[in-house]
Formats: structure tokens, C-alpha cells, sequence
């Protein structure tokens, strides 16, 4: 192949592996706001639009490099590599311990896509010198093997640097394979283009570069262990990454006070095993002092829930729709989650869905005379819909004749407006709602709303034993809510209109 051809190619894919790497640090920044923050859609909109014009900027910017396009097109990329390659760690990093994650978010997208914008320019002006054609004809071919890049770029984050790799090693691996790409095309193909000096400068900042992504690179789980446990005021004894979700177990000792293990999911609390039978007692026995024989439970994958159903021994059949198969599987084989679940997940009448609540109500096999919702708080775009007239319409036709439902509902102090839209979404969807809240020292004033189909449901217990924290007096109070915390003209959160998602943001800042 003449070399003209040969370099014609070459550039072309390294247009092609530079477009990919662009776009798996786009996804590495949109995917680690959604952990961190939650709110998926809004950190997509601040990355994804921060980025489009910061590669305006840096196309402008590139103009006056064209006359050295080889020696600036290395230069772009080992400061691509190096920006990118660890601007996981540095948010990260910035996040727990400076407790600063948007502005940091903002200026990393944004020498992000100036860097990226920066490419095509001094590619177009390489591939003028290999040979001129028209300009349409090379923007064609550039912008082609860019585009087609990227889809390269999209399916490996998911389905490859994410779960081989992690999101910190995997910006690294990605940052190494941007330095190369554009040191391999510069010097075997335009290293006559570059002056000595730009040479042997482009060398020792390369073999600095890799110096530093290596180092970073073997540090990497050390670091996020650190930065991790900055998160946390308990030590860490397990913790992994799901495709769904970070969860995350801590422990407390002390030799004068109650162990205290706590779960978190994606940095949010689910639960103090000091405490947690204050939130559990209160979210089951409400519901099951009605009908109890077959009982759903949407969520609820550390058992905790499962325990108190369980107490009933009429209760024949318990089927628990939990997302996340790391969840109920840790629920059932950690000794600290199944001491405190009593190992509910081993009895014979309960049955585990790992599946998707909203994707598996709708083809519901039955009718259940109990249904409870123990899902994580709707402060994630995926989480929303399960909190939306849509899911709780179709919740209520799984209700057999009598049979009632609780959902927990967050907080009546700290988020009243996401409380109260939660019992107006309820009762949109056809229900009857009574609303109710008790004191769980971890979380603070906690409420759920007990619904029905035939008329409002009245709180009441038929509990197989004494409760710890609950019983007629305190239920019958529980009812009953200041005025300062009374519902104002709450709204209806839907699919198209996710009203919750917007109030968790405002009110849990």
C-alpha cells in the first residue's frame, strides 16, 4: 500500500479510537453524578451540554496550532489523557472530601470538550497535508469515522471498561489508549513535521504521562477505599458496585453500646440495625392487620421486612420483587443481614423476583392481599417511576377484594412536599389513602401512607406478638399531623412529569 494510503488510513482511525474515548469520558462523568448525586437526567444535561460547547471553543481554539498540527494534535492528547484519564478520581476525590461535586463537574466537562474539540481541526489540517481534496470530501471522512467511533465508545463503557475495569481504572485504561493513538500517528507518520526539540519535549511529557496513569492506575482501589470511608462516618466491612447500584455495609463497635450495622445504597441509608425495627413494625403490621395470606413486597431486599411478615403464621405465601440479585443474595449469605432478617430469605413461603417493580407488575401473575412498597427513595431518574400514578394504577389491580397497600414515603418534616405528593399520586391512581408517620431516630420523622381500593383505610393492629415500638395508642397518633406539616395543594407525579424527582432535589439538599 503506497504510504499515502497507509497514513490516510491510520489517521482515519485514530479520528476513530479518539471519538470513542471523547465519548467514554462523557459517560464516566454522566455515570458518576448518578451515583453520587442521583438525578441521572440533570447530570446528563450538565455534562452532555457543557461539553457540546466547550468543543465549540476548543475548535476555535486549535486554529492558531495549525501551522505545528502534528506536534499540538500529541500535545492535545497527552493532556486529553491526562484531564480525562483521571477526572473520575479527581470528582471523586473532590466529592468526599471537599464535599464539592457540580462546579468540579462543570470545569472538568469543560476542558474535556475543549481538548476533544480541539481534535478535529488539526486532524483535518493532517489530512490536507497527506493529500488535498476538497474540503466537503474530508470533512465526510472525518466526521464518518468520528461518528462511528463514538458508537464504539458507547457500547464499551457499558459492556466492558465499567464491569472489567470500574470507573476510576477504566477512565485510566482509556486515558493510556488516547496518549497512543495520537503519539503513534504524529511520529510514524508526520514525525518530519515536528522539530527536534517538539520531539524530544512530546517524549518526556509522554513517558510522564504514562508514568503518572500507571502509578494512578495501581493505586487506584487503594484510593477509592480512602475516599470511600470519607463518605461514611462508620468503617466499611463490605461494599461492591452492581450494574444497578453501590451497596455498601458499615459497622460500629463499641464495648459500652449496641453494634450498630448500617446498609446504604448509592451513598443513601436504608437502615441502622439500632433502630431499623422502629421503621419496619411500622411499615408491615399497619398493612397486615388486614387481610395477610399472600403478601407482595416491591423492594425490601435486606429482609428486614420479609422478618415481620414472617412473624404472621398465617401468612401462606410472600412473593418479594427486589432489582438487584446482589441485594437479596448479600441479604441472605452475610451473616450481620441475615442475623438481623432472621434469615427470612431460607423460609419455605417466600419466593424471590429479581426483576425490575415496574416492568413486573404488569404482567402480575395474581392478586395479593397485602401489598408493600419498601423501595429507596425516588431521588434517581430510574427510581422516579416507581414513585408515579402509573406504577401505583397498576400496583392497585394486583389488590384482591379487602386487601391494602403501604408505601414508604419518605420524610413529613424534612421533605413534606415529596410526602404529600407521594399520597396525592396515590389517590390520583384511584386509591384511598391515611397517611402516617413515626419517629426513627436514624432517619428522623419518617411517614408512609396506607392505601386501599374500597374506602380509606383505617391504621389499625393485629400483630401475632408484642411490637417493640408500636402499638393502638401510638398508631392512632400517628395519624395526626402539625399544621405546619399538613398537605398544601400537592401535585401528581407521572412517567412524563416526574414532580418527585424535582422535590427530593429541592428538599433533601
Amino acid at each position: 500500500m503506497p504510504r499515502h494510503r497507509l497514513a490516510r488510513a491510520a489517521l482515519l482511525a485514530t479520528v476513530f479510537v479518539c471519538a470513542a474515548c471523547g465519548l467514554v469520558y462523557e459517560l464516566s462523568l454522566v455515570t458518576l453524578g448518578s451515583y453520587l448525586i442521583g438525578d441521572t437526567a440533570a447530570q446528563a444535561s450538565i455534562t452532555l451540554s457543557v461539553m457540546v460547547c466547550s468543543m465549540g471553543v476548543g475548535a476555535l481554539l486549535a486554529k492558531p496550532l495549525r501551522s505545528q498540527a502534528a506536534a499540538a494534535f500529541v500535545a492535545v492528547e497527552l493532556a486529553l489523557a491526562v484531564v480525562g484519564g483521571l477526572s473520575v478520581a479527581a470528582l471523586y476525590a473532590s466529592y468526599a472530601w471537599l464535599n464539592v461535586y457540580t462546579g468540579a463537574l462543570v470545569l472538568a466537562a469543560a476542558v474535556i470538550g475543549m481538548l476533544v474539540g480541539a481534535e478535529i481541526p488539526l486532524l483535518m489540517e493532517l489530512l490536507q497535508k497527506i493529500r488535498e481534496q476538497e474540503a466537503s470530501s474530508a470533512v465526510a471522512d472525518l466526521f464518518a469515522a468520528d461518528y462511528v467511533g463514538a458508537l464504539l465508545g458507547g457500547l464499551a463503557f457499558p459492556f466492558l471498561l465499567l464491569p472489567v475495569f470500574g470507573q476510576i481504572r477504566g477512565s485510566l485504561v482509556v486515558g493510556v489508549v488516547n496518549a497512543i493513538a495520537g503519539l503513534a500517528l504524529a511520529f510514524f507518520f508526520f514525525r518530519e513535521q515536528m522539530t527536534r526539540g517538539a520531539r524530544h519535549t512530546l517524549i518526556a511529557a509522554t513517558v510522564a504521562v504514562a508514568c503518572g496513569l500507571t502509578g494512578s492506575y495501581l493505586y487506584a482501589d487503594r484510593f477509592e477505599a480512602t475516599a470511600q470511608q470519607a463518605l461514611f462516618a462508620h468503617p466499611i466491612v463490605w461494599q461492591t458496585r452492581t450494574p444497578y447500584q453501590q451497596i455498601v455495609l458499615t459497622e460500629s463497635f463499641s464495648p459500652f453500646a449496641t453494634t450498630d450495622t448500617r446498609l446504604y445504597l448509592n451513598g443513601g441509608l436504608q437502615f441502622s440495625s439500632v433502630d431499623e425495627y422502629r421503621y419496619h413494625e411500622a411499615l408491615v403490621h399497619p398493612v397486615l392487620a388486614g387481610p395477610h395470606r399472600s403478601v407482595l413486597v416491591l423492594g425490601g431486599g435486606d429482609g428486614l421486612a420479609l422478618r415481620e411478615i414472617l412473624r404472621y403464621p398465617d401468612v401462606a405465601e410472600v412473593t418479594l420483587v427486589e432489582l438487584d440479585p446482589a441485594m437479596t443474595e448479600l441479604a441472605r449469605s452475610d451473616d450481620r443481614l441475615a442475623d438481623l432478617n432472621r434469615r427470612a430469605f431460607d423460609d419455605e413461603r417466600v419466593r424471590v423476583v429479581n426483576a425490575d417493580a415496574f416492568t413486573w407488575l404488569r404482567g402480575a401473575p395474581g392478586l395479593f392481599d397485602a401489598v408493600i412498597v419498601d423501595l429507596p427513595d425516588p431521588d434517581q431518574t430510574s427510581v422516579a417511576k416507581l414513585y408515579s400514578q402509573e406504577f401505583y394504577a397498576m400496583a392497585a389491580t394486583v389488590l384482591a377484594p379487602g386487601a391494602r397497600m403501604v408505601v414508604q414515603s419518605g420524610s413529613p418534616f424534612f421533605a413534606p412536599r415529596s410526602f404529600w405528593t407521594i399520597d396525592a399520586t396515590l389517590r390520583s391512581a384511584g386509591l384511598y389513602t391515611t397517611p402516617y408517620h413515626v419517629d426513627v431516630p436514624s432517619f428522623g420523622d419518617w411517614g408512609f401512607v396506607l392505601a386501599s381500593a374500597g374506602a380509606p383505610p383505617i391504621p389499625s393492629l393485629r400483630s401475632p406478638g408484642p411490637l417493640r415500638s408500636l402499638d393502638h395508642t401510638t398508631l392512632t397518633a400517628a395519624t395526626v399531623f402539625p399544621p405546619d406539616r399538613r398537605a398544601v395543594d400537592p401535585e401528581v407525579s407521572t412517567l412524563m412529569r416526574p414532580v418527585i424527582l424535582d422535590l427530593q432535589r429541592q428538599e433533601w439538599r
